[in-house]
């Protein structure tokens, strides 16, 4: 199986739930157009969770999905987070993203963990930042670099 987004997602202010889009402008070093989290002044640009991650929290009874989690790109096939920091992806035919940092310090507990006990994104999710930008869309496919 080949690795790909399944879902594309961003939000007007952080903090909270992201909703799913067909496509997304990619900025280099920025982000994703229109994202809260869009800033080219750090490294956490863009976010990653696997939707392999995100079915572990449905297994323990919640009622989550892509977005659910404020990550950006929800991909299936990709093992994020044993992807080293700077390990080079290419998404579509020649978008060009780095990772940055795998997993994140949640200072409070979010809304996921009052619910579940846990939450996935802190050890799962990764960040990237963009080198080369475009527009990325759903089903686009995932290349890791070698």
């Amino acid at each position: 199986m080949s690795a790909k987004i399944i879902s594309i997602n961003i939000s007007p202010k952080k903090g909270m739930r992201k909703k799913a889009v067909d496509s997304a402008l990619l900025k280099d070093n920025h982000g994703i157009e229109n994202d809260a989290h869009a800033s080219g002044k750090w490294h956490r640009q863009v976010s990653l969770l696997a939707i392999e991650s995100i079915k572990k929290m449905q297994d323990k009874g919640l009622k989550v999905g892509p977005g659910d989690f404020a990550e950006n790109i929800t991909t299936e096939g990709v093992n994020l987070p044993v992807l080293p920091v700077g390990t080079k992806m290419t998404i579509g035919d020649d978008i060009e993203v780095e990772v940055s940092q795998i997993g994140k310090l949640c200072h409070a507990r979010c809304a996921i963990y009052e619910q579940a006990g846990d939450c996935v994104m802190p050890r799962e999710g990764i960040f990237v930042k963009v080198i080369k930008g475009g527009v990325i869309k759903t089903g686009d496919e995932i290349k890791v670099a070698k």
